[in-house]
């Protein structure tokens, strides 16, 4: 059965475009490396719970909009094996602090399929 890594973050609308560019770069390096799948979704029906919520979850303001992203691998072995090239490439070296997004608001989590149809 597949792994995933999976991600939810809020990202300002007014950085979308800049998100998108980065997290096209950076799906590429993943799939170049062996990612079978990489993903990134805005959210569109994404109310504001009482309790819980996405949006609660990375304490998104008025202005920011709440992306869910996954990236899909083959085993876990095999994520642990991508994700080391991937964070020892070049192309992905990046200033947190100009992030088009609050990375510490991130919140993110490798998952063991248990379940696929």
């Amino acid at each position: 059965m597949s792994y995933v890594d999976g991600f939810v973050l809020a990202v300002p609308k007014a950085n979308l475009d800049a998100y998108r560019k980065m997290a096209t770069d950076a799906g590429a390096i993943w799939k170049e490396y062996g990612a079978l799948a990489y993903v990134e979704c805005v959210g569109d029906d994404v109310p504001y719970g009482e309790l819980t919520s996405f949006p609660r979850s990375v304490q998104a303001k008025d202005d920011e909009v709440v992306v869910f992203s996954w990236i899909v691998y083959e085993s876990r072995q095999k994520r642990d094996e991508i994700n080391a090239k991937v964070m020892a490439d070049p192309r992905l070296k990046c200033d947190w602090d100009n992030m088009p997004f609050d990375a510490k608001r991130m919140i993110f989590g490798g998952f063991e399929s248990f379940l696929e149809l």
